[in-house]
Order: C-alpha cells, then structure tokens, then sequence
C-alpha cells in the first residue's frame, strides 16, 4: 500500500515537523512518524467499513420501510438486491477485516453515523442505483462493478466524508488518494471463491520499506549539519532565509539517498524529490531542487563518493 515516495512524504513531513518544533527527541519525532504511517492503515480500514454500513443503513431502510402503516407492494416485498450485493457480504463476513475492525477500535460509523446516511441516501437517488435495481438478480460480475463505480463515483469522492475525514486527522488528506487506489484494487481483485478468504492489503508493500521510512528519518536527522554544508555554494546567492522549509528538508533528504542509500539509483532519487516538490513545495521548487541536485550528483560521480551497488544505478 505505501508506495516509496508516500513514504519519503511522511519522513518530510516528520522532520518539518521537527524542526518547527525545536524538539531535540529524535526517539519523539521518529514516534510521530511511525504513528503517522499506522495512522494511514485506519483510515484503509474506516473506508472498507463504510461500505459495510452504508449496506447497514439500506438494511434500517428497508426494515423501517416494512413496518410503515401504509406499506406499498413494494415496501412489503422489497427488493434486496442491494443489501444482498456478494461484494457487500464478502467485505461483512470477512474474519480479518472484522478483527482489525475491532483491534484498532474503528468505531467512526457508529459515533458519526449521519455521514453513512449522506452517502446512503446519494446511492439511493443515483442513476447507478436506479440502473442496478431494476432487477432482483444479479451475476457477481454485475455485484462487483456497481461496488467499484458507486465506491468512485459517490464515496471516494463525496465532499462532506472528505470535510469529516480532514477534521479527525489532517495527515488523512495526503493519505486518502492512495488509500482508494489501494481498495479499488482490491475490490477489482475480489472473485466469487474470495468469500471467507478476502486477504487484506499490508501497509507496507515489504518489511525493506518499513526500515527504508526510519533509516532515511534518521540518517537525515543524525547528519543534518553535514547535509547543510553540502548544500553550501551549490545555489545562486545561497541564503538559507530565503529558501522554502520545504524545500530544504527535501534537499536533504536526496543528499542523504545519494551518500546514505548505496541501493538507491541517482536518478530515481532526484525525480522522486521533483515529484513530491510539485505537490507540496512552491510552483519554482521543482526547478531549483532539480538545479541543486543535479549540481551535487555530478560532482559525487566526479569526485567518487556515488557508491552506488548493482548495474545502471548511477
């Protein structure tokens, strides 16, 4: 789930945050970033369990439907299609998702149940719904598709769930994207053999990059002063004031990949840190990091200190 450049934007957010702070607890801050990336599987799993009460809420609708004084035909015989989706039912039953449900306290929907009935209630008055309901049978395959489109049509991006969502954890706004790719894929994955055996996605893609997220904090923490000086006359009229926080934690953070991180290619370093200065830094920031690194990795290769291992990694 977390990719290698999620996990390079948490350790820049850690250490912006420490620095901000002028906290000298390195064991306090690298708390914070390992919380930060837990954080990340709640919110996998507060998505997932919103579709298990969404069909909830279709079950309370139909149910108090039933019990109205002047029940039409259709309210005394209701068509359960919806609430009967395999997909829905896989997601419900499924052992491991109920448990870690239950382990991490997800009780979100129980406690704030009105954004359920928002997005129940959009579900309700959608063409998708209207289309998907006008039988009573359905293969899985057509299960399966109207969960994916209502999921990216209707949850994912809903603008109240996503008002609730950066009200409990701002750092939730970063994740949210990656977290709906991740249960897009899964449900795309899912088959009708899948019930009782649903297998969750891992936070981590491999326990390689659970270390990579601690190592690249500390390494660049610990050599701070080093990676400051390395910086020094590799900018026009170099002026530590004027360049972006930001900007200056992710030069650091490529220094210390290019010296530190003898597995990491050059170049998959320096498009990594342009990437991530486009969505978090300034509009000029790509530019000048790619200036500066561009700068530094030349004269590393040219002085040596690239000690890069395996082909086609310089």
């Amino acid at each position: 789930m977390l990719t290698r450049r999620h996990i390079r934007v948490k350790v820049m957010q850690s250490l912006y945050a420490f620095n901000q702070s002028q906290n000298d607890k390195l064991a306090t801050e690298e708390k914070f970033l390992k919380k930060s990336m837990e954080e990340m599987y709640d919110l996998y799993l507060l998505q997932l369990n919103l579709l298990t009460e969404i069909r909830g809420k279709a079950e309370n609708f139909i149910e108090k439907s039933q019990q109205k004084h002047l029940a039409t035909r259709e309210d005394i015989d209701p068509n359960k299609k919806f609430v009967e989706n395999r997909i829905f039912q896989i997601l419900d039953e499924n052992e491991p998702l109920r448990q870690a449900i239950e382990d991490r306290k997800i009780t979100h929907w129980k406690r704030d149940d009105e954004y359920v009935v928002i997005l129940w209630e959009e579900i309700r008055k959608s063409e998708l719904y209207e289309k998907y309901m006008q039988t009573r049978e359905s293969s899985f395959k057509e299960d399966k598709d109207f969960v994916i489109a209502i999921f990216k049509e209707i949850v994912a991006p809903n603008d109240k769930l996503y008002e609730y969502l950066e009200d409990k954890k701002l750092t939730w706004l970063d994740d949210l994207p990656l977290i709906n790719t991740a249960i897009l894929k899964m449900l795309q994955k899912l088959k009708e053999s899948s019930a009782g055996s649903m297998k969750l996605t891992k936070l981590f893609k491999s326990p390689e990059d659970k270390e990579f997220a601690i190592e690249l904090f500390r390494k660049t923490y610990l050599n701070d002063e080093m990676l400051s000086k390395e910086m020094l006359g590799k900018t026009p009229n170099w002026d530590k004031d004027r360049i972006a926080e930001v900007d200056m934690v992710l030069i650091k953070m490529a220094i210390c990949e290019f010296v530190k991180f003898p597995s990491i290619p050059v170049k998959v370093t320096i498009n990594e840190y342009l990437e991530i200065a486009k969505e978090y830094s300034t509009p000029k920031s790509s530019i000048f990091i790619n200036g500066v690194l561009d700068k530094l990795s030349r004269e590393y290769k040219t002085e040596g200190k690239l000690n890069k291992m395996g082909r086609g990694l310089m």
